[in-house]
């Protein structure tokens, strides 16, 4: 009779042990869902909210920057430029020697190239002999007064690449001055509030090397750029002057017009 009781109660420990496991384990899961850390995901505005007053001129100084990359890039082409288009028609007014009809065909189209040849052309006179001296003499004037023009929205993309990790760094400065004040008034008992003022600093950082960085090359790329296109420029004056001169087309014209 005992052995049938142990017997028993040994099968009822079996099969009640699993299903205390399952009870037990059920309790536990809600505890450990708790326990896990949830993972916020920060949109951008909340970034921008939390880089604090530099966010206004490092935004001011990243819409500068699309629009002087756009504004380069458009105006920059070398086909905008120089007009290659328009050099036959040129050195057929040269060799001719017909200097109001070229004159007024610069006029006419306005742009880097036909503003600096109509500068030498208006020191040309009909009259007399023509002083080349001076023509090149206007001519350099006036190259160097469009280059000038020309360079300034390049060089704006400079000035933003320089100046924006500055103000995201002083960004940077102000958020751990806010870290530090934290710590000194409310102790490490606000970790939120530490953690914001950190990211106050981290943020500005970061959005100033990000505008810096396209700046910067887009500034050395459209610098490199319009310095080919003034050296070409000079080049098809240079030939221009030559056929002025001579009266002979320069090579590589010459079969043109046949």
């Amino acid at each position: 009779m005992i052995k049938k009781i142990v017997k028993t109660a040994f099968c009822l420990s079996l099969l009640m042990g699993p299903v205390a496991f399952a009870q037990d384990a059920a309790e536990d899961a809600p505890v450990a869902e708790a326990a896990a850390p949830t993972v916020q995901k920060t949109t951008l505005w909340q970034m921008i909210k939390q880089g604090g007053w530099a966010m206004i001129p490092l935004g001011l100084m990243s819409t500068g920057m699309v629009y002087f990359i756009v504004q380069n890039g458009l105006a920059l082409r070398e086909k905008v430029l120089l007009r290659p288009d328009m050099m036959p028609d040129f050195i057929e007014l040269m060799k001719e020697k017909k200097l109001l009809e070229a004159h007024t065909v610069c006029k006419e189209n306005e742009t880097l190239f036909t503003y600096v040849f109509a500068a030498g052309l208006e020191r040309c006179s009909t009259k007399r002999e023509i002083n080349f001296g001076k023509v090149k003499e206007a001519i350099e004037e006036a190259s160097t007064e469009e280059v000038t023009t020309y360079m300034k929205p390049i060089d704006y993309l400079s000035i933003i690449g320089a100046t924006s990790p500055m103000l995201g760094l002083l960004g940077t400065v102000s958020g751990m001055i806010k870290a530090f004040q934290t710590i000194g008034t409310q102790g490490m008992g606000k970790p939120e509030v530490l953690a914001g003022n950190i990211g106050e600093a981290l943020v500005t950082t970061a959005t100033g090397l990000i505008i810096a960085i396209p700046a910067m090359l887009f500034y050395y790329y459209y610098r490199n750029s319009f310095i080919k296109s003034t050296a070409t420029l000079g080049r098809n004056i240079g030939a221009l002057l030559d056929t002025l001169e001579t009266g002979e087309l320069p090579l590589g014209f010459e079969n043109k017009g046949e």
